[in-house]
C-alpha cells in the first residue's frame, strides 16, 4: 500500500512541475506607431516558444508569454532587433534600423514629435 502511495505521489508531483513551462515577462522596446507594433509583434510571435506578444505604443512595452524551455528574453530581443527595432539588451544595428519604413525612424526626434498625440485647442 505504501509503495501505491507513493507512486501516485510522486505521478501528481511530476504533473504539477511539468504544466509551468511558460514565463511571461516584458521588455521594452523602441517604436513610435502603429506598422512598429505590427513589425515587432510579427518578430517576436515568430521566434519559437513564443505564444504570446502584444506591444504597447504608448509604453513601449513588449509584454511577452514565452516556453521557458525552448527560449529566452535575449534570444525575443533579438530577434526584435533584426526587424530594426531597439531593446534594453540588444540596439538594432544601422542597417536593420535603416530597413524601417520612414514613419518608424524612432531614433529621429522629428519623427518622435511627428508621433506625439496632438494637443486639442479650445476655441
Amino acid at each position: 500500500m505504501k509503495k501505491i502511495v507513493l507512486i501516485f505521489t510522486l505521478l501528481i508531483t511530476t504533473i504539477v512541475f511539468a504544466q509551468n513551462k511558460n514565463a511571461k515577462a516584458s521588455i521594452e522596446v523602441d517604436g513610435v506607431c502603429g506598422m512598429c507594433k505590427e513589425r515587432i509583434e510579427k518578430a517576436a510571435i515568430r521566434t519559437k516558444g513564443v505564444k504570446s506578444a502584444v506591444w504597447n505604443v504608448d509604453t513601449h512595452e513588449l509584454k511577452l508569454i514565452y516556453d521557458e524551455r525552448k527560449t529566452d528574453l535575449k534570444t525575443i530581443s533579438t530577434s526584435v532587433a533584426s526587424v530594426g527595432h531597439d531593446t534594453k539588451e540588444i540596439k538594432a544595428t544601422e542597417e536593420q534600423y535603416n530597413s524601417v519604413h520612414p514613419c518608424c525612424k524612432y531614433r529621429d526626434e522629428e519623427v518622435k514629435k511627428d508621433h506625439e498625440p496632438k494637443k486639442e485647442t479650445k476655441e
